[in-house]
């Protein structure tokens, strides 16, 4: 490989790489959380289209749930409770992969939960594309949808110190209403002692963005899940295995390098 194809290589792995080192900063949190977040609204919206249900809205499955008891429907009430164990169970795993990557000094430990994301979503949709559709498949796909959604929001929830969501939109709405009930208020009393009343204009800014990516995910699941089928999970995949693999590229590249300055 020549030097100049090498470099190129090393710009286009760097950014990927940096969203998922263990030193973070607002730029790479930012990148990691808008791509996060448009797989959400992907998934989310392609699995109704696919399977009937969403998979991130952990608040309508709970509600679904106590309906259901009081109807005395125990089979849905049985698949909500396994949808929301298995958000719970993805949320877990992220976590104790986090913590065993850091722990083991990988270097690398946000970089594993998306790898196991990637290599589950390609498991759904060649799964669907290989398997006969029905009630079967539907029951088993839910969970390890909602498992995915669990891992993902995790994930972002703990390379941001809690600061982000890529699936709890309810909240991400919520701050956007604040700050904007912020943006609004007028601090016309010169007497007041206290502060004044200001928005958080870069937060603002945030919100709106994974809002927006949230949405246009879920404009691309549901067409995609509509005119390609499961095959649609497979470039999402491909997404975050691009980030899940690029601390591995970069060690391969820089002992290139260094084999090559030798």
């Amino acid at each position: 490989m020549s030097v100049f194809p090498h470099r190129l290589l090393i710009q286009a792995v760097g950014p990927l790489h940096e969203a998922v080192a263990p030193e973070r900063n607002a730029g790479t949190d930012r990148l990691l959380a808008l791509v996060l977040t448009f797989v959400a609204g992907a998934v989310n919206a392609g699995a109704l289209v696919a399977v009937g249900q969403y998979t991130s809205h952990m608040s309508g499955i709970v509600s679904a749930v106590a309906d259901n008891l009081a109807l005395g429907a125990w089979m849905l009430v049985a698949g909500g409770i396994g949808a929301l164990l298995a958000f719970t169970l993805g949320a877990a795993a992220s976590a104790w992969l986090i913590n065993w990557g850091r722990r083991h000094r990988v270097g690398e430990q946000y970089a594993l939960p998306l790898l196991l994301e990637a290599a589950l979503l390609a498991g759904f949709g060649l799964a669907g594309l290989a398997l006969p559709a029905g009630g079967a498949f539907a029951a088993l796909a839910v969970p390890l949808l909602c498992f995915i959604m669990g891992l993902q929001n995790a994930t972002i929830t703990k390379v941001s110190g809690a600061r982000m969501r890529t699936t709890h939109v309810t909240g991400i709405v919520t701050d956007i209403g604040i700050e904007l009930g912020k943006l609004a208020y007028w601090n016309r009393d010169p007497l007041w002692p206290g502060p004044a009343v200001r928005a958080d204009r870069p937060k603002l800014r945030l919100l709106t963005a994974l809002l927006a990516m949230f949405f246009l995910g879920g404009v691309v699941g549901a067409l995609g899940f509509a005119l390609a089928g499961y095959a649609t999970t497979l470039p999402l995949a491909l997404l975050l295995a691009l980030f899940g693999g690029a601390p591995a590229v970069a060690r391969a590249l820089a002992r290139t390098g260094v084999s090559r300055r030798a």
